[in-house]
């Protein structure tokens, strides 16, 4: 391998927008998640549904979904 085209692999913590966080190995020196295992929907076994300029009540309306 070439000498000094590789990046520096050092200790990083990693910050998620829940609070939590996580030490691991990486090339970057900090990072910032917004969603973990710890919050995420398939982990947690909640369903969150974030629904961005109604997205979903136009799919309900288009297929004829009632609740």
């Amino acid at each position: 391998m070439k000498e000094g085209i590789h990046p520096k692999y050092e200790q990083t913590v990693i910050k998620c927008a829940c609070g939590a966080t996580y030490e691991t190995g990486s090339t970057k020196q900090k990072l910032n998640v917004e969603i973990c295992s710890s919050c995420h929907p398939f982990f947690t076994g909640k369903q969150k549904l974030v629904d961005t300029g109604g997205r979903v009540d136009k799919f309900k309306k288009r297929f004829g979904i009632t609740d």
